[in-house]
């Protein structure tokens, strides 16, 4: 695949992810979060499923790759649709951001890759930057905004690891492993830990359809594919668009603002991200 098709279909899916911020939003007036992502994905599975190979054997390696990734994948959703019920699209949408400061984090935790100091002003910034975005004058730091916090950590490790998950094994079917988990795990825990609340309506109907066939299913597939042809630093830079979708599309459907401060908060978090990336994505061009 082509750089510049790599970087497209990334750029597809956070403008997806971006828009679904507010659907779900909505969504989430008319369903309990665990129920509504049990649905998600479950619709997400089956609009996958005629399109991987079943042919070929799972091997263990991939059956392994693909319950790390669902762990990952499920956490951080679910964290994020409790979230949603608490705090604003945008809000959520740059908060989760930080995802990609901390994937290098997580990189070295995990993998021992060698972490940069840059990296850490870069945490700093972002820090600083959240502060701002929650701060008094935008409501404060609420229960919404703590549990979107535990997304971004844990979508920090799901970006490393199917950077190098995607590059051994086919992506649909990584995808598909992801999928089918999730919906498992999210109906268990939603005839657990909630009350499950479902009232039917076209608009429910059309939130599920969109956030499953194409926020889910569709996108992860490009994401997958994408990162294939690329760096972890760079999959990171491209994300750093998703926000600004969320914000966009926050602002046009539910009128959302953000204040002055807010948004040098928002700034401050989106410099975060270029500036723990973009030094290592110079020196791999260089190379």
């Amino acid at each position: 695949m082509r750089p510049r098709r790599a970087d497209a279909l990334l750029v597809a899916a956070t403008a997806v992810w971006g828009v679904s911020f507010v659907i779900v939003k909505g969504a989430l007036t008319a369903s309990s979060p665990l129920a509504f992502l049990a649905l998600r994905f479950a619709i997400a599975t089956v609009a996958l499923a005629p399109i991987v190979d079943f042919r070929t054997r799972w091997s263990r390696p991939e059956l392994l790759g693909g319950l790390l990734l669902t762990v990952l994948l499920a956490t951080g959703f679910a964290c994020q649709a409790v979230g949603l019920q608490y705090t604003t699209p945008a809000r959520s949408a740059f908060i989760v951001a930080i995802s990609s400061v901390l994937a290098p984090v997580v990189a070295f935790a995990v993998l021992r890759q060698r972490l940069r100091w840059i990296v850490a002003v870069a945490v700093a910034i972002a820090g600083g930057g959240i502060y701002l975005l929650t701060a008094p004058d935008g409501g404060g730091l609420n229960r919404g905004d703590l549990w979107t916090l535990i997304t971004a950590f844990v979508f920090g490790g799901h970006i490393v690891a199917v950077t190098e998950l995607s590059r051994r094994h086919d992506a649909r079917r990584l995808v598909f492993l992801q999928l089918a988990g999730t919906t498992v795990g999210a109906a268990v825990a939603a005839a657990l830990l909630e009350s499950v609340r479902i009232e039917w309506s076209a608009s429910l109907v059309g939130a599920l359809v969109f956030t499953g066939v194409i926020a889910t299913a569709a996108a992860l597939v490009w994401q997958m594919r994408a990162q294939r042809h690329m760096s972890s630093a760079r999959a990171a830079l491209l994300l750093c668009f998703e926000p600004v979708f969320a914000t966009i599309a926050s602002w046009a459907w539910l009128g959302e603002r953000l204040s002055a401060t807010q948004w040098l908060g928002a700034a401050l978090i989106v410099t975060g991200m270029i500036l723990a990336e973009l030094p290592q994505t110079t020196r791999q061009k260089a190379l």
